[in-house]
């Protein structure tokens, strides 16, 4: 058992020396090894302890049987030797060795083992990002706080109900970031699962005292009194809410006076128009100084809300057998492509890395996943992707700390392979060649990325624009001319690539790839492919993509006359 646990735990540490294990589903996947492995353990202890109790129970039914006969005539009872000596010997010896028995400790083998998987276990970080990723899909994805705790998710196989006790961490989550709208969500969830009688250790006083709070700071002090004038009837003498329904009478009152005064205002011409009323979401995005529009657009082509091309525009869309200008590779076997969007000229190939070649390269990647790096636009310089709970806000400041939480805008892992790595490798940068017709030697290395609970890469540009002289200087090998990206699994739901200013999405296919130019032929760049992967609601998805870049190209795609060509 000692041997099988080290074992175990020596290979945990090679998969696992690193941290952040919800930025990657597929690493996530081991830990459901490491918990079926502590169950094994756990029963282990509990037949020991089931053995021992067995043992006990044997030693005292024969025990209460003996003494409630010698009880009734103990002098009578001692008074056959036998009886005496085996008294003696029992209290002397036998109750010892019972003793014994009930102090040994059976859970060693447990406790060990467990706490050597401790040191492994996922994080405060890991569990605040997981918590993170629910409220970020359910913005994307306009899903309802009742959905996601009853399970209720397009495309799910493995249903799963949220406790009280889930979603009131939720709440307690969102507001240690001062995020009430999602407070709000969150806090009613739990209120209503116990309004409806579940039990919970968590009490409606608590989860009410969060949700009025979290109201009181979206402005609605009607419903912030009412729910503090519940609290006490539940607890009378609670001392916050005796001082905040105070707080919200004089409040109200104030409030109710200054809407009188601009009634009179109004109405005798002195103040024209209303503010306009806003939804709860909107204050919350305003709050968070977060881009709207482009957020907007972003999330409704998550949802598959994009643009809907003209029949005109779609009838110049094609599927076609190409063999690239009779490349010998592809004579026998010519690539299946369909154009999936005009402007940019986005095509999907079919068919082009087979699902032995996929397995390969996951297996390749998987021990190399470390947190995904984007490049800085400044320095040009690659740098880990950072994150935060909310994607309504850059910065925000932290209750506790008072300081400011950087952006978040990816979540995934991500690994580097190289043609030395193995044939297979060096089978698929061929392969690219041929299709595109576009040098790999300059090319960077493919890049495998799996996608956490909610993953995402939100709106940016593969291209290094005027204002980031430095982008890819230490390469050396010019800007980034074309994307190429592999899908490697199917997506259940979620997960799309979208180019947010044409209003384009691409759904994961298992098996296929997207090709796009970054550059017009005149090098300048493509600001129509700006693009970003949608948050992954249900599913595991794994890419794999080759930025291909401009040095080596100067005789395969010839530079444009003009500036857009």
């Amino acid at each position: 058992m000692a041997l099988c646990c080290l074992a175990f735990s020596l290979f945990f540490q090679a998969l696992h020396a690193h941290v952040d294990f919800f930025t990657s589903i597929g690493q996530m996947t081991d830990l459901l090894y490491t918990e079926k492995d502590l169950v094994t353990s756990l029963k282990d202890y509990i037949r020991a302890e089931e053995n021992k109790l067995e043992q006990v129970k044997q030693w005292v039914e024969k025990l209460d049987t003996l003494t409630s006969t010698a009880t009734q005539d103990p002098e009578g009872f001692l008074g056959h030797p036998v009886n005496a000596f085996k008294l003696v010997k029992r209290l002397n010896s036998e109750w010892a060795d019972l003793e014994n028995l009930v102090l040994q400790d059976t859970s060693d083998g447990f406790i060990s083992n467990l706490t050597v998987q401790r040191q492994h276990f996922p994080t405060d970080e890991d569990q605040n990002g997981v918590a993170k990723a629910l409220l970020r899909l359910q913005d994307t994805y306009q899903l309802s706080a009742h959905d996601i705790s009853a399970g209720d998710l397009p495309g799910v196989v493995y249903k799963s109900r949220m406790t009280v006790e889930d979603c009131f961490e939720l709440g307690k989550i969102a507001y240690s970031e001062a995020d009430y709208y999602h407070t709000e969500l969150w806090m009613a969830q739990a209120l209503r699962q116990l309004d409806d009688g579940e039990d919970s250790p968590v009490d409606k006083v608590t989860v009410m005292d969060y949700l009025s709070y979290a109201i009181y700071q979206q402005g609605e002090l009607e419903r912030a009194l009412e729910l503090t004038m519940r609290m006490l009837k539940l607890d009378p003498t609670h001392q916050r809410a005796n001082g905040n329904m105070k707080f919200f009478e004089f409040q109200l009152e104030k409030q109710r006076k200054v809407e009188e005064v601009e009634e009179v205002e109004q109405s005798s011409g002195q103040k024209e128009g209303t503010a306009r009323q806003l939804d709860k979401r909107d204050v919350q995005m305003k709050r968070s100084k977060d881009p709207l529009p482009e957020r907007r657009r972003y999330e409704q082509l998550c949802r598959g809300e994009g643009v809907k091309m003209t029949p005109r525009r779609r009838s110049r869309l094609f599927c076609r057998y190409s063999d690239n200008g009779r490349k010998p590779h592809l004579l026998l076997a010519p690539v299946k492509q369909e154009d999936e969007w005009d402007r940019p000229h986005i095509v999907r190939f079919y068919d082009i890395i087979s699902d032995y070649e996929i397995e390969k390269v996951k297996e390749l990647a998987k021990p190399r996943l470390r947190r995904a790096t984007i490049s800085n636009p400044i320095t040009g310089v690659l740098e880990t992707a950072s994150y935060r709970i909310s994607k309504r806000r850059a910065t925000v400041h932290d209750p506790i700390t008072g300081k400011l939480t950087t952006a978040q805008y990816r979540v995934s892992k991500s690994a580097w392979l190289t043609g030395h790595d193995h044939p297979v490798i060096s089978k698929i940068n061929q392969r690219l060649e041929d299709v595109t017709g576009l040098n790999m030697d300059t090319a960077e290395e493919l890049q495998v990325a799996n996608y956490g609970v909610g993953g995402q890469y939100e709106p940016h540009f593969d291209f290094g624009r005027k204002d980031e002289p430095d982008a890819f200087k230490e390469l050396g090998t010019g800007n980034r001319i074309a994307t190429w990206l592999f899908y490697m699994s199917d997506v259940p739901a979620g997960g799309a690539t979208v180019f947010t200013d044409v209003g384009a999405a691409v759904w994961p296919k298992k098996g296929t790839a997207v090709f796009w130019y970054n550059l017009f032929a005149s090098g300048e760049g493509d600001y129509s492919t700006r693009h970003a992967a949608c948050p992954v609601l249900v599913g595991n998805k794994w890419v794999s993509n080759k930025w291909i870049h401009e040095r080596g190209q100067e005789f395969r795609r010839p530079c444009g006359l003009s500036e857009m060509e």
